[in-house]
């Protein structure tokens, strides 16, 4: 069951992704990518993952410790709480950095490969957006 609710984590987020990628000037992707609550059923398999390995977090996170974040995600159910948390928080960066540029103007084509790169190493996507996003100054919307 955990490697089922491993492997379930990405692909409740992979159609959010596919939309943002593949179709982002459709109205149903904006308005998709503008709600937080695309990560509610992340969050319902992190649960479920969490809460047999809850000695095992609440350890991790009230002592931080990397013996107890080891025995954490040493357990299947810790290993895949913690996946769950980081394809949520990966979804909503991506989500926010979606919105914001298009908020820019920037081009699909550079958000694209930059949303790909935040599926796999957000913490670097987030830096490059970052980045990006100081340079660029908003378009003015026409009236």
């Amino acid at each position: 069951m955990t490697g089922f609710l491993f492997d379930l984590t990405f692909y409740l987020a992979a159609p959010v992704w596919l939309l943002m990628i593949f179709a982002p000037t459709w109205r149903v992707t904006e308005r998709l990518a503008a709600s937080p609550l695309t990560v509610v059923p992340i969050l319902a398999v992190y649960l479920a993952l969490a809460v047999p390995a809850f000695p095992e977090l609440w350890a991790a996170v009230t002592s931080p410790d990397l013996d107890a974040f080891r025995d954490l995600t040493a357990g299947a159910d810790g290993a895949g709480a913690i996946w769950a948390q980081i394809i949520a928080w990966d979804l909503l960066i991506g989500q926010w950095m979606y919105r914001e540029a298009r908020r820019l103007a920037l081009s699909p084509w550079l958000m694209g490969p930059l949303l790909i790169l935040t599926i796999l190493l957000s913490p670097l996507a987030l830096l490059l957006f970052l980045s990006i996003r100081t340079i660029r100054k908003p378009t003015p919307s026409p009236m």
